[in-house]
């Protein structure tokens, strides 16, 4: 019987066998494909201090996290709610002297307080891989197509990839389209919402073609190059170009210079990850500094679970049966070749009501 008790919090759900085998295989082929591409595997705590994990990434707030007080420490700890932060503190401490660059990949669970109207889940899992000592062009791409060998090995198809230049307002706020702080503030929050009488009210004209700077990648980034910004935007559009052409035909790619939405600590590349029918975004990444010693890095993250309605179900895996009184030494041998075995309780047990496809007799699997 179900109680209210039982009911999980607004935006958390249980992942039931089917799901949570999916979830499993895929974060294994996704880990597979960034060790493949040599990033070393590592494993930060669900809990830091507070301070620790706001101070090493712009933009990332801790008042969206899950805090409470340490009864050892008796300082404030925060339940994370992005990984990239962690890997930044093991780069900038424990993996200080390692060559650069340096490269890491994880896997593990996140959480948020809220959720917002584009994504209600509040829990999900989050792979990555992170670049840490450069945010070239070359880093950026490497990145890239790391993230795409990541959702193939996965088994995601039709993928396209979105660029965007973070800093782009601020870039030429500070140099041909002067704008004070304010100003500035009130010009990304108007490219937000494509909105040219807003742009044109804030006194933003001068960026009213970066509304239309959006699309298809070649078209966008021609559209993007007729913004007469005195050559501040040059080495930028040159960049975006060197990345495409690294991704060649692997993904459709479109641009939207002014998008800002999740790339609130990223500098001067960011890109966002989708593919087929799948609702939303199944990732993003892009170059960044780590806060505190202003190294920088490039990264990219995936919450696989936005990826499993693309995924095809797998197909069912054979279940041996043992019956009472089984020889223990040939189910071991049977599991060693890769059964998966399930022992007998009693003598009434059904086993294909088990799920059971064969059954042990005379040290051989015999279909049922």
């Amino acid at each position: 019987m179900t109680t209210t008790d039982d009911l999980l919090p607004e935006g958390l759900a249980d992942n039931l066998p089917a799901d949570s085998a999916m979830l499993g295989r895929a974060m294994r082929a996704a880990l597979d494909a960034m060790d493949a591409h040599g990033y070393d595997r590592v494993s930060p705590p669900l809990v830091e201090f507070e301070k620790s994990l706001g101070h090493r990434m712009d933009g990332l707030q801790t008042r969206a996290m899950f805090r409470f007080v340490d009864p050892a420490s008796l300082r404030t700890l925060a339940l994370r709610s992005d990984i990239t932060p962690q890997i930044g503190r093991i780069a900038a401490t424990a993996l200080s002297a390692r060559v650069r660059p340096l490269r890491l990949c994880y896997a593990g669970e996140v959480t948020r307080i809220a959720a917002d109207q584009l994504d209600p889940v509040r829990q999900r899992l989050q792979v990555g891989a992170e670049l840490i000592g450069s945010d070239s062009v070359a880093a950026a791409s490497e990145v890239v197509l790391t993230a795409l060998a990541a959702l193939e090995a996965v088994g995601v198809e039709n993928l396209s990839v979105d660029f965007t230049l973070p800093d782009l307002v601020t870039t030429l706020a500070a140099g041909p389209f002067p704008l004070d702080e304010e100003q500035a503030d009130a010009v990304r929050r108007e490219l937000d919402a494509k909105d040219a009488g807003g742009l044109k009210a804030v006194g933003g004209d001068a960026y009213l073609p970066l509304i239309h700077a959006a699309g298809p990648f070649p078209d966008a980034l021609d559209r993007l190059r007729a913004v007469d910004a005195g050559g501040a935007l040059e080495s930028r559009i040159a960049g975006l170009e060197q990345i495409a052409a690294a991704v060649g035909n692997r993904a459709r790619i479109t641009l939207d210079p002014t998008e800002r939405h999740g790339f609130e600590y990223q500098s001067w590349f960011g890109f966002t990850l989708y593919a087929g029918d799948a609702r939303g975004a199944l990732g993003r990444g892009g170059t960044y500094l780590i806060r505190g010693t202003d190294e920088p890095a490039t990264g990219f993250s995936i919450y696989l679970g936005q990826a499993l309605p693309l995924l095809p179900a797998a197909e069912p895996r054979a279940m041996l049966y043992l019956p009472l009184g089984h020889d223990g030494e040939g189910a071991a041998r049977l599991r060693g070749e890769g059964w998966r075995t399930l022992a007998a309780l009693s003598d009434d047990e059904d086993p294909c009501a088990l799920g059971c496809t064969h059954r042990l007799e005379s040290g051989e699997a015999i279909p049922l």
